[in-house]
């Protein structure tokens, strides 16, 4: 089994949950910044061209970064990032599920349609006229969270997930490129900076980010 790899927040997200929990891949690396995960012969085996991906023993792809994370906890079970129980998976599930369709893939586009434009306009359907909107409404949905982390150590109350390391990885790449948590945020900013004393939010940096590419 193989890590497909490169810059990145999704990637990074899949090393950081990998690094909780000890674990290393031989890796590919493509090129994002050239678009070498947009064409053959990565979407011949990835058609979604979106990065990471695992390259199973059998030379088939599993995408989407959630569904690696999964996948590597079936395998790989302690520490639980998931859960140890339906209910605990569920509750992590739920909240993963939350801050993606609240927050982070807001972030994304709103990069993808702004700071990103001249990289995405050939390789997605960009909306430059919604960047400012898409923006606003990860500030909007953070101060949410804010108050609904008031006492906790992390997202699902004490237990460290995927929901955490989702939600880290598009917020480290988000300071990077103008979208920063209002510092008025006193949950979010103490959970924020909770996770990046953990040992896996450094081990995560793609190499090539380091010094220059904040949270990739």
């Amino acid at each position: 089994m193989k890590l497909v790899n490169s810059l990145g927040p999704n990637p990074r997200c899949v090393r950081m949950f990998m690094a909780e929990k000890g674990l290393s891949l031989e890796t590919i690396e493509l090129d994002v910044v050239s678009g070498d995960n947009r064409k053959s012969p990565y979407t011949d085996k990835n058609p979604g061209g979106q990065m990471p991906s695992l390259e199973l023993d059998d030379g088939s792809y599993l995408a989407e970064t959630v569904a690696i994370c999964e996948y590597l906890e079936d395998l790989h079970p302690s520490p639980a990032l998931i859960g140890s129980t339906p209910e605990e998976k569920a509750q992590t599930r739920m909240w993963q599920r939350r801050v993606e369709m609240n927050i982070t893939e807001h972030l994304y586009n709103g990069f993808r349609y702004a700071e990103g434009l001249e990289m995405f306009k050939t390789r997605l359907h960009c909306l430059p006229e919604a960047a400012a909107g898409l923006k606003e409404i990860v500030q909007e949905r953070l101060a949410w969270l804010d108050g609904l982390i008031e006492g906790k150590s992390f997202i699902v109350g004490e237990r460290f997930t995927v929901a955490d390391v989702v939600l880290y990885s598009a917020l480290d790449f988000g300071a990077g490129v103008g979208q920063t948590i209002n510092p008025q945020l006193k949950n979010m900013t103490a959970w924020f900076d909770r996770v990046s004393a953990r040992p896996s939010a450094d081990a995560s940096l793609h190499e090539k980010a380091k010094g220059r590419m904040r949270g990739a």
